[in-house]
């Protein structure tokens, strides 16, 4: 078998996918996006493809190794997240061809339904309780908001009581019938990381994400001594080589690799073995697509480590599309009780309804994030 073509598809609300075929019939699909430079990892996917027209999509390992050292520059999030669409594929046509699920091929399931989360409240989080009880009903318990709006690097206590007060209220309003995780989200600074994080560790979050930004992560452990509440990253992190550093430094207790970014399923799986050797949690982030998420589960149904599992049904940027908008079996991704049981079919178990996606792609959105400023004009974080 020998890969002959790879295409790609943008689509509403901001994914890009990817399709691999062979010679013998047999496609795979992966996702290969950064949210908002969608076709510069597009770019990056077409460039990479002279690594693999020809080739044998079987060696996984051998191409992953050739894609990642093959061109001497090396990680970063364009070229990882292209790498990463790519792995996906491999491994959905590998399922496909031999008639299995990814994760038999991983060594077999060590759990029969992964816990997921609902995000509510939008990026300047509002109306986030009516949100919780819709969702309440539907079965969900467990849910992730934004904590703030834009902080400047020493900020208003005022600014810091109002984010106070809207966790105090959801967690007055719910009790402990509910969980939920506060995403930083990276808006917020060192200095008002320990304000926040102080403040908040009565409402007993179940995790805070991205305490501060990546490019400041020798705070984790300090952030994680000040405060019980469990701390959480990795979003913007795309490699083995800098989760190493992190989880030797300590500090964090969830690893939030996502598998459209970092490498793919080829390499978030050893990021899980790493952080299980570290007794540290597994919850991939994925606010993207339907083959994102099926990437996550495969790996989350091997890994001990994993403990949630983000997903984007109704989240606030599927406006023009949701989750499951280009997907044909869409029992296989039901959630009971908040959970997703083992995707039955091989590879990825995801079907995609390949006409209806061509055309979306026909005229996708240029998804761009917005752009935050401060009263005085300077760049926020968003």
């Amino acid at each position: 078998m020998k890969i002959v073509r790879l295409s790609t598809y943008h689509a509403a609300p901001r994914w890009l996918f990817l399709k691999i075929e062979t010679d013998e019939g047999v496609s795979g699909w992966g996702e290969p996006v950064i949210e908002g430079r969608a076709r510069t990892v597009e770019a990056a996917v077409h460039e990479l493809s002279d690594y693999l027209i020809g080739k044998d999509p079987s060696r996984i390992n051998d191409l992953w190794q050739t894609l990642y050292r093959g061109g001497f520059y090396r990680g970063g999030a364009i070229l990882m997240s292209a790498i990463a669409g790519i792995d996906q594929a491999l491994w959905d046509i590998k399922g496909k061809v031999l008639g299995v699920p990814v994760y038999e091929l991983l060594g077999g399931r060590v759990r029969d339904h992964m816990k997921t989360y609902r995000w509510v409240g939008g990026d300047r989080p509002a109306d986030i309780i009516e949100q919780i009880r819709s969702y309440q009903a539907l079965g969900f318990d467990t849910f992730k908001f934004n904590g703030t709006e834009e902080l400047k690097l020493i900020d208003s206590p005022r600014n810091v009581d109002a984010a106070v007060a809207k966790v105090s209220a959801i967690r007055e309003a719910f009790g402990n019938t509910i969980d939920f995780g506060i995403d930083f989200h990276g808006r917020v600074s060192v200095p008002m990381a320990r304000v926040l994080l102080r403040e908040l560790e009565p409402h007993n979050p179940l995790f805070v994400e991205e305490p501060v930004l990546p490019e400041q992560a020798e705070y984790y452990p300090r952030l994680a001594d000040a405060t019980s509440i469990p701390l959480a990253a990795g979003e913007r992190m795309y490699s083995r080589f800098e989760f190493k550093s992190v989880l030797a430094g300590g500090g964090l207790s969830i690893l939030q690799p996502d598998l459209s970014h970092a490498g793919g399923i080829t390499e978030c799986f050893k990021i899980a073995a790493m952080a299980e050797a570290y007794d540290v949690g597994f919850a991939p982030h994925c606010p993207l697509g339907p083959v994102a998420l099926a990437a996550c589960l495969q790996v989350d149904f091997v890994a001990h480590n994993a403990v949630l599992q983000e997903q984007s049904i109704g989240i606030h940027y599927n406006g023009d599309a949701d989750l499951l908008d280009y997907v044909l079996n869409k029992e296989d991704f039901q959630c009971i009780d908040g959970n997703i049981a083992a995707l039955p079919k091989p590879g990825l178990g995801v079907e995609i309804d390949e006409e209806r996606l061509i055309e979306a792609s026909r005229n996708p959105p240029a998804w761009r994030n917005p752009v935050w400023r401060h009263a005085d004009g300077s760049v926020a974080e968003w």
